[in-house]
């Protein structure tokens, strides 16, 4: 499974670089940076080797398809974030048509999936914490999702998103999902474990004393 990191934080992004596979942001998270846009998505995109999600902001087709456009030509590795809506999926069509790659985000029932793969949308973003929020069970959405596209073969790559803690990550991995974005904070945990430390004071005290 590849690990995307979920943040426009370009620190954040430059000290992961060797671990993760691409990014993800949204209007929230560039919004934090208090920078512009394009120089966020453009630096970004120079410290990593991988899809890069950037949003369009419009509500109609026409508007994201002209904003697609445009952010598309930033870099290579940018990734269009188009919400799933009717007019969403008719962007997603045409861009899917015109060669530019995009992820339908905000993605929270098995039919969004399948509508966004049918327009041709390259990544797939069920929001699991955000299902887990209100009582529902985000990996169950997520497993329904690898279910359909198994078994018509789409070729749409599942972004397990809004991921609050580590088993999520887990939970993801066990289900066969291609990719999980994870915020920064929660990256950092999946390092730790409480036993790794009690082992590493262990190993050191046994180790002052072995004779020099």
């Amino acid at each position: 499974m590849k690990l995307f990191i979920d943040t426009a934080n370009v620190p954040e992004i430059r000290e992961m670089a060797w671990l993760i596979n691409g990014v993800t942001t949204n209007p929230t998270l560039v919004a934090r940076e208090k920078r512009p846009f394009k120089e966020v998505i453009a630096e970004i995109c120079e410290i990593v080797d991988g899809p890069v999600s950037a949003e369009a902001t419009a509500l109609d087709a026409e508007g994201m398809i002209t904003q697609a456009r445009e952010i598309s030509t930033i870099h290579e590795n940018v990734v269009i974030k188009i919400p799933m809506t009717e007019e969403g999926m008719k962007a997603v069509k045409t861009l899917s048509q015109e060669g530019i790659r995009t992820n339908v985000t905000l993605v929270f029932s098995a039919n969004q999936a399948l509508l966004a793969a049918k327009c041709g949308a390259s990544f797939v973003s069920p929001f699991v914490g955000r299902i887990d929020d209100v009582g529902g069970d985000g990996m169950d959405l997520v497993s329904q999702i690898l279910d359909v596209y198994t078994a018509y073969e789409y070729s749409t790559e599942v972004i397990v998103g809004s991921v609050r803690h580590p088993r999520h990550v887990l939970d993801a991995a066990l289900l066969g999902a291609d990719i999980a974005t994870v915020p920064y904070a929660v990256l950092k945990k999946l390092f730790n474990h409480p036993l790794t430390d009690v082992g590493i004071k262990r190993f050191l005290k046994d180790w002052e004393g072995v004779p020099k």
